[in-house]
């Protein structure tokens, strides 16, 4: 199989709007339709993420992930996806690494996110990256589903 390569865009690219459309079916898929996820949703708007990373094999894109300031120092990563067919190679992790790289140019010194308990790939992802979970911080402070996480960059 090909290695991936990656691409730098923003929120309004249309592959990854694509993404954005597969991710909100997957995530109100695991939580019981959309209204059970209505609080979430004004919180993961593609466009108001800057950065996006799309991860390709050949000419196909196959996931993505953005990261948007959350604080002067503080970067939130959002949006991690790898199509099913391409998971188990590696490919979030790369994505993984190459945000985090991304964010240190930039002069961010900590990486947050938010995800599910439902999410068990995810949170062992990110646990084997080295995230530790932290109380959530706002706007998910106040949705009871949500599990934040926390990473010092250097």
């Amino acid at each position: 199989m090909e290695k991936p390569h990656f691409i730098w865009t923003d929120g309004t690219d249309e592959e990854f709007h694509h993404f954005y459309l597969v991710t909100e079916a997957y995530y109100s898929s695991l939580v019981g339709g959309r209204k059970n996820r209505k609080d979430f949703i004004p919180y993961n708007i593609s466009e108001m993420i800057q950065d996006v990373l799309l991860a390709y094999i050949g000419e196909k894109c196959v996931g993505c992930t953005g990261m948007k300031k959350y604080a002067e120092h503080i970067v939130e990563i959002k949006r991690l996806w790898v199509e099913p067919a391409y998971r188990g190679m590696g490919i979030a992790t790369k994505m993984m690494s190459e945000v985090e790289k991304k964010a240190i140019q930039n002069g961010f010194q900590k990486s947050i996110l938010q995800t599910r308990e439902i999410m068990h790939d995810a949170v062992s992802l990110y646990q084997k990256l080295g995230y530790r979970q932290i109380l959530s911080y706002p706007p998910y402070d106040t949705l009871k589903e949500a599990v934040c996480y926390a990473k010092k960059l250097d």
